[in-house]
């Protein structure tokens, strides 16, 4: 692990980029991004494009490490090339942002109103290739839809157990166990993940260090204890299906929370626009992302 990434993620101003959509929500991207369906015909081609997608938001002069930190990668865009350069070694090299990685395999069946992360059977030889692709850390998520305090449990013990497998790797693990902003329940079931997590991490050796990245809660700095916790390197905020206005307005309540968006930051974004279009909505979401995340 490089202690410059390390020392910008902890302290840097800004906030971190998802650009980790993955084969289920990939042709909803694209449709987002003006490329329907009928664009292409099999796995492949879709995938091509939707790196021509993310090549053409990282290489647009408004991503820039004045404002991001981090960018989020799926495992096919680490394989990737941009200019030459894998895209870590892009964004590292070139942007001064930070790589991230994810890793799970997509959410199992909802089962007592929770959806667990599938197995991920390879992960030893994702943290492998993702070393040797010079990624600092990973992401990982499960979604948490009811207030079943056993089920969330079990949600936060298979992030823990899965995240020490990637901190032994030598990569700093995001812990993503989503609240679903639709759920009846959303603030109780934010009152259970707080203690489960605090629980987790005040088990953590002082060598083992994570992030998080929660849903904004329901009340402002819920997770606050969390945020300050020595184990805590970075505390991000994923905007959950919130517009990109309402997303930065809740994120604002909350200090010392910084954005992850994925759909909130590309909202406005076209396969059609020019390329003075297009860098002009990159620049606006950008900004006022930046600007909800620095906010005292």
């Amino acid at each position: 692990m490089k202690q410059s990434q390390f020392d910008k993620i902890k302290n840097g101003k800004g906030f971190i980029a998802a650009l980790d959509q993955s084969g289920g929500s990939t042709p909803k991207a694209l449709a987002n991004y003006g490329v329907q369906e009928g664009a292409y015909d099999n796995e492949d081609k879709m995938f091509d494009l939707v790196h021509e997608m993310r090549t053409r938001i990282i290489t647009s002069p408004a991503f820039n490490s004045e404002h991001i930190l981090g960018a989020i990668l799926f495992e096919q865009t680490m394989d990737r090339k941009i200019e030459d350069l894998y895209t870590a070694d892009f964004l590292a090299e070139k942007k001064g942002v930070v790589p991230f990685l994810k890793v799970d395999k997509g959410l199992a069946e909802e089962a007592d109103g929770v959806q667990l992360m599938k197995p991920i059977p390879n992960l030893d030889e994702i943290l492998k290739r993702a070393n040797e692709r010079n990624i600092f850390g990973t992401k990982m998520r499960s979604v948490i839809k009811n207030a079943n305090a056993k089920s969330i449990k079990a949600v936060v013990n298979q992030q823990f157990e899965i995240g020490k497998q990637i901190i032994a790797a030598g990569l700093v693990p995001i812990i993503e166990p989503e609240v679903d902003i639709h759920s009846p329940e959303k603030e109780k079931c934010e009152e259970l993940l707080k203690a489960e997590v605090a629980h987790q991490l005040n088990a953590l050796d002082d060598n083992q260090n994570v992030m998080l990245k929660l849903t904004i809660p329901t009340k402002a700095n819920t997770y606050k204890e969390l945020i300050d916790h020595p184990r805590v390197v970075r505390t991000v905020a994923l905007s959950g299906g919130y517009s990109t206005n309402d997303a930065n307005a809740k994120l604002s309540e909350n200090d010392g929370l910084i954005a992850s968006f994925s759909r909130a930051l590309t909202q406005d974004l076209n396969a059609n626009q020019t390329d003075a279009e297009f860098n002009a909505a990159l620049a606006e979401s950008v900004q006022s992302i930046y600007e909800a995340s620095i906010r005292p």
